[in-house]
């Protein structure tokens, strides 16, 4: 795990695919909002406070990436979030373009749109991560 400068956590995947979290309701709309591409996936812990959690692609890659990728980044969400202790947990995921930031809202506070719901156990991914 490394903490980048906006203190996010990264967990690298395989064939250059990375996890990213937020640290903070700050951080999470810098995630959210700045440094997420249109076509990557944003996750987030449902009904609980949790970070704000992107799949990024390899650089120059706009492919999908597959179903084993969608529900390791639903688990790091549900890991960073106020459900860890929990058994199987719903995380919400969509788009990163289908995600907003409703006018005047608090740090943290998004609006998403075509969502779909994981239900995973909160865990880090299986590989090893960066430090």
């Amino acid at each position: 795990m490394r903490k980048t400068e906006a203190k996010m956590y990264e967990y690298q995947l395989t064939d250059g695919w990375s996890i990213m979290a937020g640290h903070s309701d700050t951080d999470n709309d810098r995630l959210s909002l700045k440094t997420a591409k249109p076509y990557e996936w944003w996750f987030h812990v449902s009904g609980m406070p949790g970070s704000h959690v992107i799949l990024r692609a390899p650089d120059g890659v706009k492919s999908s990436p597959d179903k084993d990728m969608l529900k390791q980044a639903a688990a790091v969400a549900a890991w960073h979030s106020k459900a860890r202790s929990g058994g199987v947990v719903a995380v919400t995921a969509t788009l990163a373009k289908f995600v907003s930031k409703p006018r005047g809202a608090k740090p943290g506070t998004v609006t998403i749109r075509k969502e779909t719901v994981f239900k995973v156990r909160p865990a880090l991914p299986t590989q090893t991560p960066e430090q």
